[in-house]
């Protein structure tokens, strides 16, 4: 950054209040592969998987592949199409956790308030590190060089009074930017911008503003909240809110783990409900032995199936009692997949999650507990004992030995866990 534009930044009114910061890696993934890699430099690097001929998505991409219209997210056969001399990588999840540590070490040089959104992206709060460190925007650019330096990547950085704010700074001049937005820049910065650069409008929500000529952040501000609140509930006071700039949460330093969940995206659609069913089973299996390894309990099951067309749809059930039993997941789980419309149907996706967590020693036993229920979490129980003994498939349940195992085995596709 040149002096003039540090001067400007400094001159700003409000910018004391400025103490909130997020810095967010430039197309993360792509960029480490770059920098260990001299020869990907310069060149569209897409990580998701090293044939893009095969069911996948991108996981993130270089800018130089941007350029093609290839984003996160999109299957990788559309990325394909779009540039197909793209250099196409698996990725090296566990490398980037790594690179993901040490930049968080640098975070912690300038102050212990760190909340870490993801292995690229981090909220700090330096409100009081002015003595040691400068103000926020000296401090800002310290982590910007320091990244740089120690680890030859780049860092965009948005400095703001709030999380929202910094957010949306930080994502304004990618990449390689530092962005400050102080309270009275509000209506000149945010104002203009369409209102899904704000938290919580989604698709669904963006068509329904959209409809009634509500383009921009400012149109969406300049409502009644009242008016905002009668059409979408609290959606609508939180959207009022963070339209004038209104955000009070603050930088936590340990979140709680909210929801557990795996999912599978197959390598071919399949219309066939028992490999679908047999595939649930597994994924209460997975769920069941993260939740116990965690010493923690949900209540509320959700399932996620997703069309062969794209569409997904969503099913929940809040259950009686807390639970990390595989079979009471599987039972609830195979409840919800078949109350959905599955007839002639394909599908690409199948997905189970808990939510409504609790630790395991926070469990109230009645005295009229189910007794099906307490055996089934003992024997989830012992299956982890004999497995954490003698490995994965020391011990497993009938329906996933079976005649068509190699034949599952190879349908199914990249798993995810959340």
């Amino acid at each position: 950054m040149d002096e003039e534009k540090l001067k400007d930044l400094l001159k700003l009114k409000g910018v004391e209040e400025c103490h909130i910061l997020h810095v967010d890696m430039d197309a993360f993934f792509a960029a480490v592969e770059q920098r260990d890699n001299p020869e990907l430099k310069g060149k569209p690097v897409i990580i998701g998987g090293s044939d893009p001929t095969l069911r996948g998505v991108v996981s993130t991409c270089s800018y130089e592949a941007r350029k093609y219209g290839v984003r996160s997210a999109m299957p990788l056969r559309e990325a394909y199409r779009r540039c197909p001399h793209g250099i196409y990588l698996p990725g090296n999840y566990g490398k980037y956790e790594q690179v993901s540590k040490q930049i968080r070490q640098i975070f912690y040089r300038f102050t212990p308030l760190v909340e870490p959104v993801s292995l690229d992206e981090a909220f700090l709060d330096v409100h009081g590190c002015e003595r040691l460190f400068g103000n926020p925007i000296e401090i800002g650019l310290k982590i910007k060089k320091a990244i740089k330096k120690e680890l030859d990547l780049t860092a965009s950085v948005g400095i703001a009074p709030n999380k929202f704010l910094a957010k949306l700074a930080s994502d304004l001049e990618k990449p390689d930017g530092f962005v400050v937005i102080t309270k009275d820049q509000i209506e000149e910065v945010l104002w203009p911008l369409p209102i899904t650069r704000l938290w919580g409008v989604g698709e669904k929500t963006a068509e329904y503003l959209l409809s009634r000529g509500i383009k921009t952040i400012g149109m969406l501000a300049k409502l009644k909240p009242e008016i905002l609140e009668s059409s979408l509930g609290k959606l609508g006071l939180d959207l009022y809110k963070l339209a004038h700039g209104i955000d009070n949460r603050k930088v936590e330093t340990h979140s709680k783990v909210k929801s557990i969940g795996n999912e599978i995206t197959f390598k071919e659609d399949t219309s066939d409900l028992d490999f679908l069913e047999t595939t649930l089973l597994e994924l209460a299996e997975q769920v069941g032995r993260r939740l116990r390894k965690s010493n923690l309990l949900g209540r509320t099951v959700h399932i996620k199936l997703r069309y062969a067309n794209f569409k997904t749809i969503t099913r929940c059930r809040t259950l009686n009692r807390n639970t990390n039993s595989t079979q009471i997941l599987y039972e609830t789980g195979l409840e919800l997949l078949r109350s959905t419309d599955l007839y002639n149907k394909s599908f690409r996706l199948l997905g189970l999650s808990v939510s409504n967590l609790i630790d395991e020693k926070n469990q109230q036993l009645s005295l009229f507990e189910n007794k099906d229920t307490l055996r089934f979490e003992a024997l989830s129980k012992v299956m982890d004992e004999l497995k954490d003994k003698f490995g994965e498939w020391a011990i497993t349940r009938a329906r996933l030995i079976n005649s068509d195992k190699d034949k599952w085995l190879k349908r199914r596709g990249e798993r995810k866990n959340s």
